[in-house]
């Protein structure tokens, strides 16, 4: 009985396409993920996202999403989760608009200094009561939200990876 050896290219193949498995698996499940936590979020009907971030600039998401889809973070400074989540988001500020909220972080100050801290730079809105979150039924944090031309185009929570975000912020362009 003769043993066939593998060259490199024939093993190089088979675990590409291995990977790709995965990949297509990871995608369909996250997919389906996505919508099962989105499942409350009335798709028609959602409150406009807007305020003074803590710059003093006014933000209205809808008009920032007319021309490009708008990434909205709901996220907090007490949040584990968001620590891995907001260098991803600091990443995609880079390339498209982001919005991000802060639920229940402090103070306008308190948040500033938490940004300079970790080096984000992306605009922040102080949800301090709440009602926003509220409004949009985020429960979970972080939560990323993707708005095009005033539309929800994408809704998820938990973490999330950098490829993850510009893969759905690619699909709402």
């Amino acid at each position: 009985m003769t043993i066939k050896k593998q060259t490199i290219k024939q093993r190089v193949s088979y675990w590409l396409k291995q990977l790709l498995i995965l990949i297509v698996m990871f995608s369909a499940i996250a997919w389906v993920v996505d919508q099962w936590r989105s499942r409350d979020v009335e798709v028609n009907n959602f409150p406009s996202i807007s305020g003074l971030s803590l710059t003093g600039e006014a933000i209205d998401v809808t008009v920032l999403s007319a021309e490009e889809p708008v990434l909205v973070y709901f996220w907090g400074t007490w949040c584990p989760v968001c620590r891995s989540v907001s260098p991803s988001v600091e990443s995609i500020a880079n390339f498209y608009p982001v919005v991000s909220v802060a639920i229940a972080s402090g103070s306008n100050s308190e948040i500033n200094d938490y940004m300079q801290e970790h080096g984000y730079h992306f605009p922040v809105i102080n949800d301090a009561d709440n009602r926003s979150a509220s409004d949009w039924s985020v429960h979970v944090t972080p939560t990323l939200i993707i708005i095009k031309e005033g539309r929800l185009q994408s809704y998820t929570s938990g973490f999330t990876s950098l490829p993850g975000i510009w893969w759905r912020m690619w699909l709402a362009s």
